[in-house]
């Protein structure tokens, strides 16, 4: 793609061209391309292809390499060979034409490359290094496969994803916006998003204080001070706002909770027998992100964190990263996800903690997720500095992994904020921390689930539950008292009318209403309603209390109807 680029746009610039999960990228320096010339470039391709050149390895040193470069001026390749720490360096080249940095292996030959199997699928701008202050190159996205009917998969999967697009269907359903006015990454919740949101933090809720959580609220400022002593500021700076200066002190808003909660545990003395202590919180954080960086609900800059953080005693650790474990599966069975991709990691070569407490830790992960039953990975050295985590990606319909849940065992912070409890001896010892998140935030779930169900929510976290609809006008009165009976019962119920009944229908069916509620003269004159699901036709014509149970046992159950 490389070489055609630079064949029908000379003086355009190479950089760097790595593979991605579905295919691969090349950002060039040139004029902004289009579709149209992204089509030409694929027709050159197919005519290198076509010619079957062969691709030759060739070794170099390093001084040759930088001599070749040069006289090709190509400043980018100079940059990206200075960062390449092996010898001897290696370039391939196609026949004697065309020629790149590359560690390979290769095909032996272009001809080999099933021409029918490529596609080229955008153009976007990239800045170089990701930096804002370096050039804006133009990135091609392309992806190749070894038959045409892997590609077509592919391309059926890819307009799948567009069709549950969660920045599209949240605009259609009306479920959520970010406001430019108010600023990119800041997320504005509807009021049916914001039901759908009641609804995953009530669950959450609920199920956090049945597993022996207590709930906090903490303040979405604090003093400077208190990331500094937490490390933030050292480490962390680039992802954080400004500083505010109030009254001749400096404070920030927060990008984690982890430090609210250690104060929160400090407010007394604790002792061994306080332990395990469990604390959780939905709690706003605030990070800097790229303009360019941001997405929909998936990459934004204020978002909440279903945080929670577990002080224990070092002979619990593994029974409290087993329960974790479980409340995560129960929390993620309900909203469908049955699927997941469990990762151990381990402990890097810079580390906080001593030995013993790390191989502790780590034993006491992988127990719990032997005790668990559940398959996992281990990354070895992939951990924290500051400890051994789990990281669980959930499965969705279309077999995407989605990083959601993670527990980390933390040995740094207690450190830093000096926390400690009284043992059985009258001793201060420092207590384990466990960081740990199910959902992760609540804006990238909404955009996973949203994704997940194509915005078709099951029946229990829908908006709107059901939609009461006259056949004429003359039967509005009695739909007004249906939604008032269901309403009453807390079923999430509306009236829509002033339109005929097969648009009544095909609009609800758009808004994805799980439940339409029909109703005529013969329906008022025997007090009913005719039901209609989405997900199972006609239900047939029942009494309004009939209606009701039907719905709080699905809901109850998690079902449909």
């Amino acid at each position: 793609m490389a070489m055609a680029v630079q064949k029908l746009f000379p003086g355009s610039k190479v950089t760097i061209g790595p593979w991605i999960d579905n295919g691969f990228y090349y950002d060039f320096d040139m004029e902004p391309l289009t579709d149209k010339d992204l089509k030409r470039i694929k027709k050159e391709m197919d005519r290198i292809i076509n010619r079957n050149l062969p691709l030759i390895r060739e070794e170099l040193s390093r001084e040759e390499a930088k001599r070749r470069i040069m006289a090709l001026d190509e400043p980018y390749k100079l940059e990206i060979l200075d960062s390449i720490k092996e010898e001897p360096i290696t370039i391939y080249h196609i026949g004697n034409e065309w020629w790149d940095l590359c560690a390979g292996p290769h095909v032996d030959s272009t001809g080999h490359i099933n021409k029918k199997a490529v596609e080229l699928e955008s153009v976007a701008g990239a800045y170089w290094r990701g930096d804002e202050n370096k050039p804006m190159l133009q990135r091609v996205y392309g992806t190749a496969w070894e038959t045409e009917e892997q590609l077509k998969a592919y391309l059926h999967l890819k307009k799948e994803a567009k069709r549950r697009d969660h920045r599209r269907l949240g605009q259609d359903l009306d479920l959520f916006s970010i406001q430019e006015e108010a600023g990119g990454g800041l997320v504005f919740w509807h009021p049916k998003g914001a039901i759908v949101r009641h609804l995953i933090e009530d669950s959450w809720k609920k199920i956090h204080l049945q597993h022996g959580y207590e709930l906090l609220y903490t303040p979405h400022v604090a003093k400077a001070d208190l990331w500094k002593i937490s490390g933030h500021l050292d480490f962390y700076r680039e992802n954080m706002y400004d500083q505010m200066n109030i009254e001749d002190e400096l404070y920030q808003l927060r990008p984690m909770n982890c430090p609210y909660h250690i104060l929160v545990y400090k407010r007394k003395l604790h002792s061994y027998r306080d332990f395990p202590i469990r604390v959780a919180e939905l709690g706003t954080v605030y990070r800097y992100e790229l303009s360019g960086s941001l997405h929909g609900l998936f990459r934004v800059r204020g978002f909440t964190q279903d945080d929670a953080h577990i002080f224990c005693l070092d002979d619990q650790i593994k029974g409290e990263i087993r329960g974790v474990l479980d409340l995560t599966e129960e929390t993620l069975l309900q909203f469908g996800f049955r699927k997941y991709e469990v990762n151990l990691s381990t402990r890097p070569e810079k580390a906080v903690g001593n030995d013993d407490i790390w191989e502790k830790a780590t034993a006491a992960l992988r127990d719990a997720l032997d005790d668990k039953g559940w398959d996992y990975q281990i990354d070895e050295g992939g951990g924290a500095f500051y400890g051994p985590k789990i990281d669980i990606k959930i499965e969705d319909a279309l077999g995407r992994k989605w990083q959601c849940s993670t527990v980390q065992v933390d040995f740094n912070l207690p450190e830093r904020f000096d926390i400690s409890y009284v043992d059985s001896n009258t001793e201060k010892r420092r207590p384990i921390m466990i960081h740990r998140a199910v959902l992760g935030s609540l804006e990238r779930f909404f955009g996973v689930l949203i994704e997940h169900y194509a915005g078709d929510f099951p029946l229990w976290i829908s908006p709107i539950q059901a939609r009461v609809l006259p056949i004429t006008d003359s039967q509005v009165e009695y739909c007004g008292e249906v939604v008032l009976r269901l309403k009453s019962f807390g079923i999430r119920a509306e009236l829509c009318h002033g339109e005929r009944l097969p648009k009544l229908i095909r609009n609800a069916e758009k808004q994805k209403v799980p439940l339409m509620a029909v109703v005529g003269p013969k329906e008022v004159e025997t007090r009913r309603v005719t039901v209609r699901s989405r997900m199972g036709g006609e239900v047939g014509t029942m009494t309004v209390d009939e209606f009701i149970s039907k719905i709080q046992f699905a809901v109850d159950n998690r079902t449909s109807l």
